[in-house]
């Protein structure tokens, strides 16, 4: 199915993020704004997605888009494997009191089941990170007209996903903060920031192109889509407004640890994802870890014990590279703003 993008007040898609940072009342002051609201739905169980739907189908009649990973199989670590990344965590000073575990499998859940909400609530769009779903996924979506768009991290990427017969391409730069899209977690990433990417799958894709990585201004928005972008998709210019659901730690940080930078790191959940360089990041570099999403459910214990205590430092501080011009206000202030900015003659 085929977004009118043009029926938003602006060209923008609030970005999924997974871990609770998409509440509610994000999701829908987003779409209430005039913009794209999403959630995060990676490790949520289908209860939670129906209730997070239901929720907000009450509170907007705006555009929602509910996104989910692809997960690959992955085969059970070692007794080896499981000790060594054990006991890479518990060197760690905030791991004093916590007994690592190893989850059992299945280690991710599957997706037709927690697709079922979607197709009974049918929000505008769908979409997918780290892979393209099965066909029959793209085909009930389309029968339901619910617009598919799926994360591209290379032209490769990009035209796979075309071909799959999704509504549009989500071109991730490696300005983006979060997880990496990419479909081969161990293959070769070729580090497209977002402006090379855009112009790398112009002229080669024939469905929109919605631009993510490093993008924090109305200004931005207007730049990405002079190089062939419909829309902009942000995630860390919302982590500090009002409606957040990311921890005190986490925005206290964004707002006032500019020098810290960010980094990419698999220590957390398996995969690449850029984050504030903490001393997490800094202390695991170079440390064993187990597969995504293994290493995700395993570090669960540390993260939670980190956001109790308030403690930054341990905690998965996903933010993208121009995190330091993240700006504190509610949803409605900072679409008013990017709208303002948005619609601004540039200058430059």
């Amino acid at each position: 199915m085929a977004f009118d993008f043009s029926a938003l007040r602006i060209p923008l898609v609030q970005a999924p993020m997974a871990g609770g940072v998409n509440t509610v009342e994000m999701v829908a002051a987003v779409a209430n704004a005039g913009a794209i609201g999403s959630f995060g739905f990676a490790y949520s169980s289908a209860q939670k997605i129906a209730a997070d739907l239901e929720a907000t189908k009450q509170k907007t009649h705006g555009a929602i888009n509910a996104n989910f990973f692809v997960f690959s199989p992955v085969s059970p670590p070692s007794d080896l494997e499981v000790q060594r990344a054990i006991e890479a965590l518990a060197a760690l000073p905030m791991s004093q009191g916590i007994e690592y575990r190893v989850p059992s499998s299945p280690y991710y859940p599957e997706l037709e089941e927690l697709l079922d909400p979607v197709w009974h609530y049918r929000p505008h769009w769908v979409t997918f990170h780290f892979g393209i779903p099965p066909s029959s996924v793209i085909d009930r979506a389309k029968q339901l007209k619910i617009a598919v768009g799926i994360t591209a991290t290379s032209v490769q990427e990009a035209l796979e996903i075309q071909r799959a017969g999704a509504d549009a391409v989500i071109a991730q730069g490696i300005e983006a903060g979060g997880h990496r899209g990419i479909f081969d977690a161990d293959g070769a990433d070729e580090c497209m920031g977002i402006d090379d990417l855009l112009k790398s799958v112009h002229g080669h894709l024939k469905i929109p192109v919605i631009a993510a990585g490093g993008l924090m201004t109305g200004h931005d928005i207007r730049r990405i889509q002079s190089l062939g972008a419909r829309a902009a998709q942000m995630g860390t210019a919302f982590l500090c407004c009002h409606e957040s659901g990311a921890s005190s730690a986490h925005q206290r940080d964004l707002m006032q640890k500019n020098q810290l930078g960010t980094a990419y790191t698999r220590a957390f959940s398996g995969r690449r994802a850029q984050g504030i360089a903490n001393r997490f990041i800094r202390q695991m570099q170079d440390q064993f870890y187990l597969p995504f999403p293994i290493q995700n459910t395993l570090t669960g214990a540390l993260r939670q014990k980190a956001v109790q205590e308030d403690d930054g430092d341990y905690q998965s501080l996903w933010a993208g590279s121009n995190y330091a011009k993240v700006r504190a206000m509610s949803v409605a202030d900072l679409i008013n703003l990017l709208s303002k900015e948005y619609s601004q003659i540039n200058q430059s």
